[in-house]
Protein backbone atom coordinates (compact mmCIF):
# COMPACT_ATOMS: atom_id res chain seq x y z
CA UNK A 1 0.00 0.00 0.00
CA UNK A 2 1.76 3.39 -1.32
CA UNK A 3 1.14 6.61 1.43
CA UNK A 4 -0.78 9.33 0.39
CA UNK A 5 1.97 12.51 -0.07
CA UNK A 6 1.81 16.18 -0.28
CA UNK A 7 2.82 18.06 -3.58
CA UNK A 8 5.69 19.20 -1.73
CA UNK A 9 6.83 15.76 -0.84
CA UNK A 10 6.35 14.44 -4.49
CA UNK A 11 8.14 17.49 -6.04
CA UNK A 12 11.25 15.92 -3.29
CA UNK A 13 10.54 12.60 -3.94
CA UNK A 14 10.57 13.46 -7.85
CA UNK A 15 14.20 14.91 -7.81
CA UNK A 16 15.87 12.02 -6.21
CA UNK A 17 14.46 9.09 -8.12
CA UNK A 18 15.17 11.05 -11.43
CA UNK A 19 18.83 11.57 -10.06
CA UNK A 20 19.26 7.87 -9.04
CA UNK A 21 17.75 7.40 -12.57
CA UNK A 22 20.88 8.74 -14.15
CA UNK A 23 22.96 5.53 -13.64
CA UNK A 24 19.81 3.33 -14.04
CA UNK A 25 16.83 2.25 -12.39
CA UNK A 26 15.10 -0.90 -11.41
CA UNK A 27 12.39 -2.36 -13.19
CA UNK A 28 9.82 -4.14 -11.00
CA UNK A 29 7.35 -6.75 -12.03
CA UNK A 30 4.78 -8.35 -10.76
CA UNK A 31 5.10 -12.76 -12.73
CA UNK A 32 2.30 -14.78 -12.43
CA UNK A 33 2.74 -18.25 -14.38
CA UNK A 34 1.09 -21.49 -14.94
CA UNK A 35 2.89 -24.48 -16.34
CA UNK A 36 2.43 -27.95 -17.60
CA UNK A 37 5.59 -28.61 -18.89
CA UNK A 38 8.03 -31.13 -16.85
CA UNK A 39 11.21 -29.99 -18.60
CA UNK A 40 12.69 -28.15 -21.12
CA UNK A 41 11.35 -28.94 -24.55
CA UNK A 42 13.58 -30.87 -27.61
CA UNK A 43 12.07 -28.98 -29.77
CA UNK A 44 11.64 -25.85 -29.10
CA UNK A 45 10.74 -24.49 -32.53
CA UNK A 46 7.68 -22.12 -32.41
CA UNK A 47 5.08 -19.55 -35.06
CA UNK A 48 3.52 -16.90 -33.71
CA UNK A 49 -0.43 -17.11 -33.68
CA UNK A 50 -2.67 -13.70 -33.58
CA UNK A 51 -6.14 -13.69 -32.42
CA UNK A 52 -8.36 -11.74 -34.85
CA UNK A 53 -8.20 -8.79 -33.32
CA UNK A 54 -4.16 -9.00 -33.41
CA UNK A 55 -4.85 -9.55 -37.08
CA UNK A 56 -6.57 -6.69 -37.78
CA UNK A 57 -3.91 -4.53 -36.14
CA UNK A 58 -1.34 -5.70 -38.99
CA UNK A 59 1.90 -4.21 -38.15
CA UNK A 60 1.62 -3.37 -34.80
CA UNK A 61 1.11 -7.01 -33.82
CA UNK A 62 4.27 -7.96 -36.07
CA UNK A 63 6.46 -4.95 -33.73
CA UNK A 64 4.86 -6.63 -30.61
CA UNK A 65 5.88 -9.87 -31.53
CA UNK A 66 9.69 -8.52 -32.61
CA UNK A 67 9.47 -6.99 -29.19
CA UNK A 68 9.12 -10.28 -27.39
CA UNK A 69 11.41 -12.64 -29.62
CA UNK A 70 14.57 -11.92 -27.76
CA UNK A 71 13.08 -13.13 -24.41
CA UNK A 72 11.48 -16.14 -26.03
CA UNK A 73 15.16 -17.09 -27.47
CA UNK A 74 16.55 -15.73 -23.91
CA UNK A 75 14.26 -18.79 -22.81
CA UNK A 76 15.92 -21.40 -25.17
CA UNK A 77 12.70 -20.91 -27.96
CA UNK A 78 13.33 -20.52 -31.54
CA UNK A 79 11.64 -19.36 -34.29
CA UNK A 80 10.55 -21.75 -36.58
CA UNK A 81 7.66 -20.96 -39.11
CA UNK A 82 8.21 -24.29 -41.10
CA UNK A 83 7.78 -27.03 -39.07
CA UNK A 84 7.06 -25.59 -35.07
CA UNK A 85 5.83 -27.77 -32.52
CA UNK A 86 4.17 -24.33 -30.49
CA UNK A 87 2.30 -21.29 -30.92
CA UNK A 88 2.72 -18.67 -29.33
CA UNK A 89 0.30 -15.60 -28.66
CA UNK A 90 1.84 -12.20 -26.94
CA UNK A 91 -0.33 -9.22 -26.26
CA UNK A 92 0.76 -6.42 -24.40
CA UNK A 93 -1.59 -3.31 -22.94
CA UNK A 94 -1.18 -0.02 -21.01
CA UNK A 95 -2.98 2.98 -19.64
CA UNK A 96 -1.95 5.74 -18.17
CA UNK A 97 -3.39 6.28 -14.28
CA UNK A 98 -3.34 9.23 -11.74
CA UNK A 99 0.79 8.58 -9.75
CA UNK A 100 0.42 7.71 -6.34
CA UNK A 101 2.69 10.34 -5.85
CA UNK A 102 0.89 13.61 -7.40
CA UNK A 103 -1.79 15.82 -6.24
CA UNK A 104 -5.15 14.31 -7.03
CA UNK A 105 -6.60 17.69 -7.57
CA UNK A 106 -4.19 18.80 -10.70
CA UNK A 107 -4.25 15.52 -12.53
CA UNK A 108 -5.91 16.31 -15.97
CA UNK A 109 -5.44 12.99 -17.29
CA UNK A 110 -7.51 9.82 -18.85
CA UNK A 111 -8.47 6.77 -16.87
CA UNK A 112 -9.07 3.33 -18.31
CA UNK A 113 -7.66 -0.03 -19.75
CA UNK A 114 -7.42 0.75 -23.17
CA UNK A 115 -6.89 -3.12 -25.47
CA UNK A 116 -6.14 -2.55 -29.27
CA UNK A 117 -3.01 -3.56 -31.59
CA UNK A 118 0.51 -3.09 -30.25
CA UNK A 119 0.88 -0.98 -26.83
CA UNK A 120 -3.11 0.14 -26.53
CA UNK A 121 -2.77 1.77 -29.41
CA UNK A 122 -0.01 4.13 -29.19
CA UNK A 123 2.20 2.74 -31.93
CA UNK A 124 5.38 0.78 -31.04
CA UNK A 125 7.30 2.45 -33.62
CA UNK A 126 6.32 5.62 -32.24
CA UNK A 127 6.40 4.89 -28.48
CA UNK A 128 4.83 7.14 -25.77
CA UNK A 129 7.46 9.88 -25.93
CA UNK A 130 11.07 11.15 -26.46
CA UNK A 131 11.66 11.29 -23.10
CA UNK A 132 12.31 8.49 -20.38
CA UNK A 133 11.67 10.62 -17.93
CA UNK A 134 8.66 13.07 -17.99
CA UNK A 135 9.00 16.61 -17.17
CA UNK A 136 6.09 16.75 -14.88
CA UNK A 137 7.27 13.40 -13.11
CA UNK A 138 4.31 13.60 -10.25
CA UNK A 139 1.79 13.49 -12.65
CA UNK A 140 2.76 10.58 -15.20
CA UNK A 141 2.47 6.94 -14.18
CA UNK A 142 1.89 3.92 -16.98
CA UNK A 143 0.18 0.34 -15.61
CA UNK A 144 1.55 -1.84 -17.97
CA UNK A 145 0.78 -5.81 -18.73
CA UNK A 146 2.64 -8.37 -21.34
CA UNK A 147 0.98 -11.94 -21.40
CA UNK A 148 3.03 -14.76 -23.44
CA UNK A 149 0.56 -18.22 -24.23
CA UNK A 150 2.12 -20.90 -25.35
CA UNK A 151 0.46 -23.75 -27.40
CA UNK A 152 1.51 -27.69 -28.29
CA UNK A 153 0.47 -27.91 -31.54
CA UNK A 154 0.16 -31.02 -31.88
CA UNK A 155 -2.35 -31.58 -28.64
CA UNK A 156 -3.55 -28.35 -28.92
CA UNK A 157 -3.30 -27.91 -25.56
CA UNK A 158 -2.05 -24.69 -23.74
CA UNK A 159 1.26 -25.81 -21.90
CA UNK A 160 2.69 -22.48 -20.94
CA UNK A 161 0.38 -19.10 -19.91
CA UNK A 162 2.75 -16.06 -18.23
CA UNK A 163 1.99 -12.21 -17.85
CA UNK A 164 3.88 -9.60 -15.91
CA UNK A 165 2.95 -6.28 -14.60
CA UNK A 166 4.10 -3.16 -13.81
CA UNK A 167 3.25 0.51 -12.97
CA UNK A 168 6.09 3.41 -12.17
CA UNK A 169 7.03 6.76 -14.50
CA UNK A 170 8.97 4.99 -17.71
CA UNK A 171 7.05 6.62 -20.58
CA UNK A 172 9.63 4.90 -23.17
CA UNK A 173 7.28 1.79 -23.52
CA UNK A 174 10.38 0.56 -26.45
CA UNK A 175 12.31 0.39 -23.53
CA UNK A 176 10.56 -1.29 -20.64
CA UNK A 177 8.37 -4.26 -22.84
CA UNK A 178 10.85 -5.61 -24.33
CA UNK A 179 12.20 -6.20 -20.29
CA UNK A 180 8.70 -6.74 -19.35
CA UNK A 181 8.71 -9.91 -21.48
CA UNK A 182 12.03 -11.06 -20.15
CA UNK A 183 10.79 -11.11 -16.78
CA UNK A 184 8.09 -12.98 -17.78
CA UNK A 185 9.64 -15.61 -19.35
CA UNK A 186 11.96 -16.03 -16.48
CA UNK A 187 12.16 -19.57 -14.53
CA UNK A 188 10.98 -21.22 -18.07
CA UNK A 189 9.74 -23.96 -18.07
CA UNK A 190 9.73 -24.35 -14.38
CA UNK A 191 8.89 -21.16 -12.42
CA UNK A 192 7.71 -20.81 -8.58
CA UNK A 193 4.43 -21.36 -8.12
CA UNK A 194 2.18 -17.98 -7.23
CA UNK A 195 2.96 -14.67 -7.86
CA UNK A 196 6.61 -13.48 -7.42
CA UNK A 197 8.43 -9.99 -7.97
CA UNK A 198 10.74 -10.40 -10.98
CA UNK A 199 13.33 -7.19 -11.11
CA UNK A 200 15.50 -6.12 -13.94
CA UNK A 201 18.05 -3.50 -13.70
CA UNK A 202 17.89 -1.19 -16.88
CA UNK A 203 21.12 1.07 -17.42
CA UNK A 204 24.14 2.18 -14.87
Amino acid sequence: MRCLTTPLTAALLAVVVLSGCATGYTLDNTVLTFSQLAAPPAQAGYRFERLPSQLAAGPMQVALEQTAEPALSKAGLRRDDTSPRYSVQVSAREEEVLSPFADPWSYRGGWGWGWGGGYAGRGIGVGIGSSMYPSRFEQLWFRREVSVVLRDLGTQQVVYETRALNDGPWSDARVVFPLMFEAAMQGFPNPPPGPRRVDIHVGG
